[in-house]
């Protein structure tokens, strides 16, 4: 039973790292065909309807009365606001290596949130897979310009997806069940950010494939299994796994585009599994 349980947990982990890491490759293609706002709005709906079907199918739309205010908190957080800063920082020049290493400073800002103490094991694990991160970014942050507006996104879009994260770990209800209301209340902001930021849509095959892609694989099925991940094991952990993010968008890269990565890249890869390796065996110290 504990070997069934095992190997569900890693086809759970191996699903959402290998779906986190494509989604750079299919946004890159949505924002070449459409703003940041009009992609989000796209995927947001793509994935609302997704999530209604499987309401039908579950009979269950709502979270349960009472914790529907956390809920729409907690999704404002962790899905609206992450997203909107994120694209933002993105559209702001801020460079895929650069919003990488800063989203890389989560699973230490976590760390230093919900445990008493820094421990040693799981801190230098961190900062082990943080320095290969650097490595494997490095092109990237090298051709970085440092726009003081991007940073300023892309740090609000770090407190975005750490604090929503923390706050997700407390929800303990069915992903199914809370991520319908988390999306519309998304959905909503970007329409209430309308008037304030260019909207253009070009229907192109590339456009429908990434908004498609985001929308479904992405926005429902990573984000259940994120959620799952948030409500079976440590949020340390959990976060941790973002460090494997760029490794699997680095081979994707590669594989569908041809882009090499130098021998700085391999080392880094080989330090972020070595720091995850670390972070996953430390032992844990009692949460705040």
């Amino acid at each position: 039973m504990s070997s069934r349980s095992s190997l569900t947990s890693q086809a759970v982990t191996s699903g959402f790292v290998l779906l986190w890491g494509s989604a750079a490759i299919f946004s890159r293609l949505g924002l070449d065909n459409a703003s940041p706002l009009a992609l989000l709005i796209v995927r947001f709906g793509v994935a609302l309807s997704a999530l209604l079907l499987v309401g039908i199918f579950r009979r269950r739309w709502l979270p349960d009365t009472g914790t529907r205010k956390t809920v729409l908190l907690t999704g404002l957080i962790l899905i609206g606001a992450y997203s909107v800063c994120y694209f933002q920082a993105m559209a702001e020049g801020v460079t895929p290596g650069l919003i990488a290493t800063i989203m890389g400073i989560q699973p230490i800002l976590t760390l230093c949130v919900v445990e008493r103490r820094m421990q040693g094991m799981r801190l230098v694990g961190l900062l082990i897979a943080l320095a290969g991160l650097v490595l494997l970014v490095w092109r990237s942050l090298a051709a970085s310009q440092l726009p003081l507006s991007g940073i300023v996104f892309a740090l609000a879009a770090l407190l975005c997806m750490t604090f929503g994260a923390i706050m997700q770990k407390k929800v303990t209800q069915h992903p199914a069940q809370v991520l319908p209301l988390q999306y519309a209340v998304s959905l909503v902001l970007c329409v209430l950010l309308l008037p304030l930021k260019p909207f253009h849509i070009d229907f192109t095959p590339h456009f429908w494939i990434s908004a498609l892609f985001l929308g479904v694989m992405i926005s429902v099925v990573a984000q259940l299994l994120l959620y799952r991940l948030l409500s079976a094991g440590s949020i340390v952990n959990v976060t941790s796994l973002f460090y494997l993010v760029p490794v699997i968008t680095a081979v994707l890269d590669y594989l569908l585009l041809g882009h090499a990565l130098p021998w700085s890249g391999l080392i880094g890869m080989v330090a972020i599994l070595l720091g995850i390796m670390l972070v996953f065996r430390a032992p844990r110290v009692k949460a705040i």
